[in-house]
């Protein structure tokens, strides 16, 4: 739906499915006069779910808490 007109200091995004579209992700920086853009673009949904069992099997052993990706991909460790 329409949200109107962000605030200042707020942070847009949007959302788009359809189609065969498997994954198409981009981050704009956006000023004045120019924009940088980081752009990724899945091909195939298997890398998403080899993932998810890569996440599973990090969790298997862990006791309950809060964890994040960055726990699994071993980027907290710097």
């Amino acid at each position: 739906g329409h949200t109107g007109a962000r605030r200042t200091g707020d942070i847009g995004f949007a959302s788009l499915r359809g189609g065969t579209v498997t994954g198409d992700h981009s981050v704009i920086f956006s000023g004045a006069m120019e924009r940088i853009e980081l752009i990724h673009r899945a091909e195939d949904r298997t890398m998403f779910a080899q993932g998810a069992v890569k996440a599973a099997l990090w969790a298997r052993d862990k006791k309950p808490d809060l964890y994040s990706m960055a726990d699994v991909l071993g980027l907290n460790n710097f």
